[in-house]
């Protein structure tokens, strides 16, 4: 697979980043969106590098797995909640939960206090830790095996690539980027997204789609197997725009590969 094949299967499923990360976030309230949807591109572009489409498994289902694996390793990495701690949270919300079925009523500290065999302070701090939304790993999120840890030549093709992408979001025309930024990432439906913005829907949609194809004209052109010029342009704009939005990407790569040139510059 060219790297023209694989830049659109990442501009793609980048929708499918955004669903994985709004639907762990729901469960997990505590969770940062930014951070998990950071994990989420890095497994999304590897996953691209290493799909063999001969296997016949679609490449959806492929990075899905993977996409929730690097979730997995992130609330891994940054939970703050120690086995002792979630144990004696699962302890105490037990007890909490069966004394109110029992009493038809919520439990006091003290009767949740004799119930578990501890002082009031052990069952307060028990509450205190369940308020914080702690992401339970034992949900359906680990069944998926974690992504491969890419070699270091391979993490440098990754950053690489991650960094082509967000260059190619950050130079679309405002608007656009708005409406990637907010329906992709943030999960956010069209029609809240028209009407903050006073357009209809479909000119939403319009953009968004027309966004997809800029994207992927600025991946082709400054990431991939065929020159600049051999390159066959996607998007309907007009050739002065697209020009201009393909030189917002170099500029945007020079920004992100040697901000201090262009500080000088």
């Amino acid at each position: 697979m060219n790297h023209a094949e694989r830049n659109r299967l990442v501009v793609d499923n980048l929708p499918l980043v955004g669903y994985l990360v709004s639907e762990v976030c729901a469960a997990a309230s505590h969770l940062s969106r930014d951070d998990l949807a950071s994990a989420g591109a890095i497994a999304l572009i590897t996953s691209a590098d290493s799909f063999n489409p001969d296997l016949g498994v679609p490449f959806g289902a492929f990075a899905r797995k993977r996409i929730l694996g690097a979730f997995a390793d992130d609330m891994r990495s940054s939970d703050w909640a120690t086995r002792g701690a979630r144990r004696r949270i699962k302890e105490t919300v037990a007890a909490q939960d069966s004394l109110t079925a029992a009493l038809g009523r919520k439990p006091s500290i003290d009767e949740m206090a004799s119930a578990l065999g501890v002082d009031r302070e052990t069952v307060v701090a028990g509450l205190s830790d369940a308020a914080r939304t702690v992401t339970t790993l034992d949900g359906p999120t680990t069944e998926y095996l974690a992504a491969d840890i890419p070699l270091p030549e391979e993490s440098l093709l990754v950053a690489e690539r991650l960094t082509y992408l967000r260059a190619a979001v950050a130079a679309l025309p405002a608007s656009m980027r708005f409406i990637v930024e907010q329906i992709y990432f943030e999960d956010r439906p069209v029609k809240d997204v028209a009407a903050e913005l006073g357009i209809t829907h479909s000119a939403v949609s319009q953009q968004r789609a027309e966004a997809v194809r800029l994207m992927r004209d600025g991946l082709a052109t400054h990431y991939a197997d065929v020159p600049a010029p051999e390159v066959i342009p996607e998007s309907r704009i007009s050739p002065v725009r697209r020009m201009a939005y393909l030189a917002g990407v170099s500029e945007q790569i020079l920004r992100a590969t040697h901000p201090a040139a262009v500080a000088v510059g």
